[in-house]
């Protein structure tokens, strides 16, 4: 039986659906659905966050559900900046709209350092600096402390995949210079997730990639061991909580 993981894509992203392809490349009995709606841009200004009202959103979630997916999952990181009570709402109304189990990105991640007992992060995000700041503000209300961040102080969504990897690496490794117990790279049009395993080897600690979040909180969602998943990182490894 295929187990079918929908997800909830910008429009803008051009990194999140090859990547989440390879990291469940091993796994022949899940398959993986995409859905758009439009976001072009990031900030803090309320035509930016506008892009994220939930009608577009469940809009492309009930598309999803037309394929009979068993869990509909917002692969981006706006809760970042606008609080995870957005992501639990937005949630709330996928299962209520399409009667299909929903996850994101951020929940997921927030699931997965909660577990761990990761409570000082380091923080890389292709993002402008008030953005980074609310960002910063979102994880210390939820008991997270960002003890070291680096930003590209970019807005175009677009661009964010023509970050370089070998910047994206000099960030990640800038960040764990200060030791936090884990590092984020929160944005799902960042091109991270197949560096982390060679990184986290280099520099001994744990990185997590939203992309790779959002994976292991859909295949949490329907059970599926998330450690059928290898070489994207240490977060695989990490059991579903019951």
């Amino acid at each position: 039986m295929t187990i079918r993981l929908g997800m909830l894509t910008p429009s803008s992203n051009t990194v999140l659906e090859p990547t989440t392809a390879r990291i469940l490349a091993g796994l022949p009995d899940v398959s993986v659905h995409f859905s758009r709606f439009r976001v072009t841009e990031i900030g803090l200004d309320a035509a930016a966050n506008d892009q994220f009202d939930e009608r577009p959103m469940l809009a492309a979630a009930g598309l999803l559900a037309d394929a009979k997916v068993d869990v509909i999952s917002w692969n981006g990181t706006s809760a970042g900046w606008l609080g995870l009570d957005s992501d639990r709402r937005l949630c709330a109304r996928v299962v209520e709209t399409t009667g299909v189990k929903a996850s994101t990105s951020v929940l997921a991640l927030f699931d997965l350092l909660r577990q761990r007992g990761e409570a000082r992060v380091g923080l890389v995000t292709p993002y402008t600096s008030d953005v980074q700041q609310a960002i910063v503000a979102g994880f210390a209300r939820e008991g997270v402390t960002t003890v070291s961040e680096r930003h590209k102080g970019l807005r175009d969504n677009f661009s964010f995949a023509e970050v370089s990897t070998a910047d994206l690496a000099g960030m990640i490794e800038a960040v764990a210079a200060d030791r936090p117990d884990a590092i984020v790279v929160l944005c799902t049009n960042f091109a991270a997730a197949p560096l982390v395993a060679d990184l986290e080897a280099r520099l001994d600690v744990p990185i997590h990639d939203s992309i790779a979040t959002t994976v292991h909180g859909a295949l949490a969602a329907v059970g599926v061991d998330p450690a059928k998943v290898t070489g994207f990182g240490r977060l695989f490894a990490t059991a579903v909580a019951k």
